[in-house]
């Protein structure tokens, strides 16, 4: 399904994963209308992520920066794989709608009342990967400057699960993209 209201990038939610460390990435929201669009973010798994914000109302053209920081891991979970998935909802509001004015039920599903899903999947990265270039001594890296090195990453395929809770957590890393509000 494509979504008209809000573009959520990235697709996926790549979150580094380190050991004992908390972690954050960031979700851009544009808006695709010329008129202002409220979202929430839902997740899977409440008690493990951090969203700020949670709810907000982006500007007609315009974009949002939402933080979605990882509490950290005790384990690492077998072949870094990860379950946990997020849901963006949209609608269309009012102009003068502001942060205060979202409330639950305006996501609510009704006969010709447009509320846009977007799901995306949590898929783990290392925190400081590693080079995909082996180091070389500077005689050996002379010789093989003008060879590319590509790295192949493998993909995964999940269904998405309808298990959604509204998140809401206190503390936050600020994102680091500049974004218009």
């Amino acid at each position: 399904m494509s979504n008209s209201l809000l573009r959520v990038s990235p697709s996926d939610l790549k979150m580094p994963f380190e050991l004992k460390k908390q972690n954050s990435a960031c979700l851009e929201l544009y808006n695709k209308t010329d008129q202002r669009v409220a979202f929430k973010v839902k997740t899977t798994n409440p008690r493990k992520y951090a969203v700020r914000p949670a709810s907000g109302v982006v500007p007609p053209r315009g974009s949002f920066c939402v933080t979605i920081t990882m509490q950290a891991p005790k384990e690492i979970p077998p072949d870094y794989h990860c379950k946990d998935k997020f849901l963006v909802q949209s609608i269309v509001v009012e102009e003068g709608t502001t942060v205060k004015d979202i409330v639950p039920n305006m996501f609510s599903k009704a006969p010709g009342k447009l509320v846009e899903d977007f799901k995306l999947r949590v898929i783990y990265i290392p925190a400081n990967p590693p080079s995909p270039v082996p180091e070389e001594t500077e005689e050996e890296d002379s010789l093989d400057s003008d060879v590319d090195h590509e790295v192949e990453r493998p993909s995964t395929s999940n269904s998405v699960s309808s298990n959604f809770t509204d998140c809401c957590f206190e503390h936050i890393m600020p994102c680091l993209f500049p974004v218009n509000h």
